[in-house]
């Protein structure tokens, strides 16, 4: 089961925090909600702590989202990476290619 929670920040920007598996099944969920959010989102950070599992079709979902959202003229960023979707990040070389943020570079709170 996947929910998503979508908090709309000053300055264009959204802060989508994902719960639960990103799994076959499951990836419309997230896609449809943060498609929404372009082109009049500028940033989209996509907040990965509550995210306990990914798998393929999850890891395509967070490409696309990448994709849309650089067509739209809108940035996604990556944060809290879990040890398991790092690993998959990196094994399938996408972690080179989607820019993930840390607290600092956040700005927010």
């Amino acid at each position: 089961m996947l929910t998503v929670d979508v908090e709309l920040l000053p300055g264009d920007m959204a802060v989508v925090r994902c719960h639960g598996r990103l799994v076959a099944g499951t990836t419309n969920i997230l896609y449809a909600r943060v498609d929404a959010l372009m082109p009049e989102t500028q940033r989209v950070v996509l907040d990965l702590s509550d995210l306990q599992y990914t798998d393929s079709m999850g890891l395509g979902t967070l490409v696309r989202l990448y994709v849309t959202a650089r067509a739209a003229g809108s940035v996604l960023e990556l944060y809290n990476l879990s040890r398991q979707i790092r690993q998959l990040l990196g094994m399938t070389k996408v972690l080179g290619v989607l820019p993930v943020v840390g607290e600092e570079s956040l700005g927010v709170g």
